[in-house]
């Protein structure tokens, strides 16, 4: 189990229970004080951190409450911070680093892989799915274009947001939305049949609710939060609402669209 050195004064220790595990018993092990002022584990803190990874959230936000408040803190942690105070060893390190690049890299860069040439190419318009492929057109001596979506050479009008006329060109995410099966939150009361998969209403990225915690959920592509019940962002559903009860609202419906991000 990893421990704080006692000497290191670079490190500011307090005597307080862990505000990442409140039901953590251990008397041993030192408390470290965050940037934000919770104090953390060295467990705790890595514990905390590979789950936010393992849910594609590439930031580390302090999911502790304010103090008497219900509301979360959710300060931002730096890398440094968080690799210093978790004491992660080169491993986790390798680990953490490597799974940041990915998920910084998915988020920021619309690269596919064009399905003639296999040259990299960047999406420029999010709402259109017919994609220009340079190289290839500059070898064919004609313009040559792939769906973005079915990844085979574009066939009908452009451009479209919706699918191009190849069989089975479909929207996979969108299938998921309207398909997948019901859930419940346990922890928020009257909320016991709601979509389990949803599209995040700024960005349009798939997530999950892990079932735990309040309603809310922390957007990992464009970082926003919102509510997985009603489809609001948090600051909107709150004004008639609470963290743990339903919304004034009721489930909203399964998506029939997904949003486009507008990053500007």
């Amino acid at each position: 189990m990893k421990r704080y050195d006692p000497g290191d004064s670079t490190l500011k220790f307090v005597n307080r229970q862990d505000d990442l595990d409140p039901l953590d018993d251990d008397l041993v092990s030192l408390r470290a004080e965050m940037s934000c002022g919770h104090a953390v584990t060295p467990q705790s803190l890595t514990g905390w951190c590979r789950s936010l990874l393992d849910q594609g959230q590439y930031k580390f936000m302090c999911p502790a409450l304010k103090n008497g408040t219900l509301q979360k803190c959710d300060a931002e942690w730096s890398y440094q911070e968080v690799r210093r105070l978790a004491a992660l060893t080169i491993e986790e390190m390798q680990h953490f680093e490597k799974t940041m690049a990915a998920l910084a890299a998915a988020i920021y860069c619309e690269y596919k892989s064009c399905p003639a040439c296999k040259t990299f190419v960047e999406r420029q318009e999010l709402s259109n799915l017919s994609v220009l492929c340079t190289v290839c057109t500059a070898d064919k001596g004609q313009r040559y274009e792939f769906c973005w979506q079915c990844l085979k050479q574009w066939k009908g009008p452009a451009p479209r947001s919706d699918h191009c006329n190849n069989e089975g060109c479909i929207n996979q995410d969108l299938e998921l939305l309207k398909n997948c099966k019901t859930t419940s939150l346990p922890q928020v009361a009257g909320v016991t049949d709601c979509p389990s998969i949803r599209a995040c209403p700024t960005c349009g990225q798939r997530v999950e609710h892990d079932k735990t915690g309040c309603k809310n959920i922390l957007c990992p592509r464009c970082n926003k939060e919102f509510c997985f019940v009603c489809l609001k962002l948090t600051e909107d559903c709150l004004e008639t609402s609470s963290y743990f009860i339903a919304c004034s609202a009721g489930v909203a419906p399964r998506q029939t669209s997904i949003p486009t991000w507008n990053r500007n």
